[in-house]
């Protein structure tokens, strides 16, 4: 069992004028085999909770904790809280040019499990996850995001999440430019790796569809930077229903 705590989590980001403050005090738990999905509107700071979480050098926690497990993960540098078992699926993942796909998955899983992984092994382990994931095998050999559509993008983060098997996975608007049948395989992806490892997942979105693949135990609305009501997957049909406009309003 492993556990993800947040408390009081305050953070700001440095603009010209000085700092603003975005996180205003977040309380959240999150424990292996729990979904707890995080909706709100634009500019609430979704996505700031998982980038400070990750160690984004831009934002500047100015109050509160977050432990892994009782280990302080803000004390950790990027790689450690990697190394940790957190794992960040970005919005907008970044290119790498002239590093394959097939190169960084094994470097990556090197680096977590302390060991370069058996070719014969690893091939086998490669092939069977991306064939899940309805990924051609001569996607490996391409630069890592290079030129890859929004769905390859995204299959592709998932497939790091198969192979790196983290304690806890952040996925920031996982479903954000995906077609139905890649939303589909998406978060098939999500739903097997975390039957067979007992991931604990933190869903970030803006909508209920890919909810209705990937089952949250937890729905949380973010606004003006904390959590202003929480609930089950109930809460998700009123959201849909209703918007974000009350909390906005509040």
């Amino acid at each position: 069992m492993s556990v993800l705590e947040i408390k009081n989590l305050q953070v700001s980001v440095v603009i010209e004028s000085g700092n603003k403050e975005i996180l205003r005090g977040v309380d959240l738990t999150i424990k292996s085999g729990e979904t707890h999905a995080i909706m709100g509107p634009n500019g609430s700071g979704k996505s700031t909770l998982a980038y400070s979480i990750a160690g984004h050098p831009k934002y500047l926690i100015t109050g509160g904790s977050v432990t892994l497990d009782g280990v302080d993960v803000l004390e950790m540098s990027v790689d450690e809280r990697a190394k940790a078992g957190l794992f960040l699926a970005m919005q907008y993942p970044v290119e790498i040019p002239g590093v394959s796909v097939s190169n960084f998955l094994r470097t990556a899983v090197t680096a977590i499990r302390g060991e370069a992984p058996k070719v014969r092994t690893w091939v086998g382990e490669v092939k069977a996850a991306m064939s899940s994931l309805e990924i051609d095998t001569a996607f490996s050999e391409r630069n890592v995001n290079e030129g890859f559509s929004g769905g390859e993008k995204k299959r592709h983060e998932i497939l790091q999440m198969e192979l790196l098997k983290p304690k806890i996975a952040i996925l920031d608007e996982t479903d954000s430019g995906l077609d139905i049948d890649a939303l589909r395989v998406v978060s098939e992806g999500v739903n097997r790796i975390k039957e067979s490892t007992d991931l604990g997942v933190m869903l970030i979105t803006h909508y209920t569809r890919i909810l209705k693949y990937i089952k949250p135990d937890f729905v949380h609305v973010f606004a003006n930077g904390k959590i202003v009501e929480e609930g089950g997957s109930e809460l998700a049909d009123k959201l849909e229903e209703k918007g974000y406009a009350e909390y906005i309003t509040a």
